[in-house]
């Protein structure tokens, strides 16, 4: 109890958890169901105690009690107020200085930087152009991720793509970061919509390899799990280059995630951390980023699209272009509110741009070099609902990745514990107790139905705007008006000010 005064007293709980007595029935559900040890039954006084340092705030105990008897609150600032050193940065200094490293979290960058796509809105039709009913005409989600050539020699085939129904996937999330049972929903879900999920850079287990035609497989730095059968049962290659959490550095799975079957998944020993190196110690140009491209293509008889993967950063239009003529397929550009399983806080906090301006900036570039649609262009990074994926459309993008939003529908509270392993919703932990906890015939529905509700709004918005196939949304910021952003904004976004 001394440790606990002690350590209480230097770095306050984030939470705070309230119980009222009057309502606990003492089941227990509290204790059973909170992974993070905050709760205890003292059987002798027949009280449930909470540990207010180890609430995280996951709200699982909340979702679990019959009486409705817990509350969880943030804990209000208990710093003294201060317009320079708020309680970000004090709390930051103490838990650097008790632990002797850098905080690592997970999830997206959660500080309040501005959110562009809260500041662009959507054009609608009104008399000379009329809007279309989706319900009575037909209205076109169907998109292709891949090369688009200028022309085709006589007797040449197309360059290999894949169709998705909508344009919306699973982005990369490995097996490792991810329970079992979540690829496993995740896989279901997007066989169901007729889409596809990213396996993150950890391979695959056999188990999930029967959604072949309905993953893309990742090439890392760090190579976890790729081999020649992997590669194969891919209906597309990405090569991870950065992440838009952590740009310029590598990714980290700590070895306690590591069970026998990532072990097997990635080729690694079982219990030990598997650390991406942060570049690929083969590319450092262009030209060995295309060698990679043509030896992935060549390893699979050029029989599917090679995406390559980048972190939105400084420059990140000049380094798409070089992307694209390095002989890729598609890009990716992962803006800095995308998740992760883990991160250095200071990485995911400060480094990196919004994937609102880095879509714009590589789409207007690529049409100025009159390369455009030799590439597909993916974003992701903190795409929240269907207004910001057809605004990311309208800004130039083929199609989106989600990651945090189909985590939120498998149960995320985001509490941002990834890292540690005991995720309390069973998502993304190895504890073979915990992982029960997502049901895949359950939870592939959910994310089913989230992604056919997304489509139906897409459709809505499409019609309203007089559009009838997303391919012809792409790119047209005519659709959209910015509210409350800067000269200098709308000029790199390329949208017009509402009212003109």
């Amino acid at each position: 109890m001394k440790w606990f005064k002690k350590v209480h007293h230097y770095l306050p709980p984030d939470f705070i958890l309230e119980r009222a007595d009057d309502l606990c029935i003492r089941c227990k559900a509290c204790v059973t169901q909170c992974s993070f040890d905050a709760n205890f039954y003292d059987q002798k006084r027949n009280f449930i105690y909470t540990l207010q340092q180890n609430c995280v705030g996951c709200n699982r105990c909340v979702a679990y009690c019959p009486t409705e008897a817990i509350v969880v609150k943030n804990r209000p600032n208990p710093f003294r107020e201060h317009s320079h050193w708020g309680a970000y940065y004090i709390s930051g200094i103490k838990r650097r200085a008790y632990y002797g490293g850098t905080p690592v979290k997970s999830m997206g960058n959660d500080r309040p930087f501005p959110i562009y796509w809260d500041k662009l809105l959507l054009n609608a039709s009104q008399v000379t152009n009329p809007s279309i009913d989706p319900l009575r005409e037909p209205m076109e989600l169907r998109t292709y991720i891949g090369r688009r050539p200028k022309y085709l020699k006589k007797g040449e085939a197309l360059p290999p793509s894949i169709m998705l129904q909508t344009p919306i996937m699973i982005g990369a999330m490995s097996y490792g970061a991810l329970s079992f049972n979540s690829v496993e929903s995740i896989g279901r879900a997007v066989t169901m919509a007729g889409t596809f999920f990213n396996s993150g850079e950890g391979g695959l287990s056999r188990d999930h390899y029967k959604f072949s035609k309905h993953v893309i497989v990742q090439v890392a730095s760090g190579r976890f799990g790729v081999h020649k059968e992997y590669l194969d049962i891919g209906s597309a290659i990405e090569i991870k280059i950065g992440q838009g959490a952590k740009p310029g550095i590598g990714g980290h799975l700590p070895g306690e995630k590591v069970s026998e079957s990532i072990s097997q998944a990635r080729m690694i020993p079982k219990g030990t951390d598997a650390l991406s190196p942060a570049p690929h110690h083969d590319i450092y140009s262009i030209e060995d980023l295309r060698q990679l491209i043509y030896a992935l293509k060549e390893a699979t008889r050029y029989s599917k699209p090679v995406i390559v993967k980048i972190a939105a950063v400084h420059n990140v239009a000049a380094i798409a272009s070089g992307i694209a003529r390095s002989g890729a397929d598609a890009i990716s550009i992962d803006g800095f509110k995308g998740g992760t399983g883990a991160a250095p806080e200071i990485i995911r906090n400060h480094v990196g741009i919004p994937i609102e301006l880095a879509l714009a900036a590589v789409d207007t570039r690529l049409r100025q070099e009159g390369i455009r649609n030799e590439v597909s262009i993916i974003a992701s990074g903190g795409i929240r609902g269907s207004a910001d994926a057809i605004k990311a459309i309208a800004l130039g993008a083929d199609a989106v990745y989600i990651g945090t939003a189909a985590l939120i529908t498998l149960g995320c509270t985001l509490c941002q514990q990834c890292h540690t392993g005991r995720c309390a919703w069973g998502i993304t932990t190895q504890d073979p107790f915990l992982s029960k906890r997502v049901n895949p015939d359950i939870m592939s529905e959910h994310l089913y139905n989230l992604f056919n509700v997304w489509s139906l709004e897409l459709k809505e918005i499409m019609g309203a705007m007089g559009v009838n196939s997303i391919e012809s949304l792409r790119g047209n910021r005519l659709h959209l008006r910015g509210v409350g952003l800067s000269d200098r904004d709308l000029e790199i976004l390329g949208v017009l000010p509402a009212g003109e």
